[in-house]
């Protein structure tokens, strides 16, 4: 589909690459939860996420792919989010570029990832009449 190869903005990323995207982001949000569960305040590991985007699979893998992927991902994370206890929520992990995160606060804010590039994938469609 030559619409997935479209940039959604100038100087952004293809439709494809932010549907890859949103799956890298969240394979690394879920593993930082576990990592805040089983370790006491570990020290994440940020990741170049525009290069990621520039990788083969980024460009050139069927979207379809990451939408399974995601979707098998949020079933799993959902489950585990759903188990957790209110001090199981409060629990942090260091993130050198943002400092220490609780659990709770990352739930919005990967909710919001999501929610962000939707909403640039929808206004692409619409800009050219889908």
């Amino acid at each position: 589909m030559e619409q997935l190869d479209s940039y959604y903005r100038p100087g952004g990323w293809t439709i494809r690459q932010v549907v890859h995207h949103v799956a890298d982001s969240h394979m690394n949000g879920y593993i930082k939860f576990k990592l805040a569960l089983t370790e006491d305040n570990p020290i994440v590991k940020p990741y170049k996420e525009a290069l990621w985007a520039e990788l083969e699979d980024a460009r050139t893998l069927p979207v379809d792919v990451s939408l399974k992927l995601v979707e098998t991902l949020h079933c799993r994370w959902v489950t585990l989010l759903k188990s957790l206890s209110q001090s199981e929520l409060n629990r942090q992990f260091y993130h050198p570029e943002a400092g220490d995160l609780s659990l709770n606060k990352v739930i919005g804010l990967y909710a919001w990832h999501g929610n962000h590039h939707l909403a640039h994938i929808m206004n692409f469609r619409k800009s050219v009449g889908l």
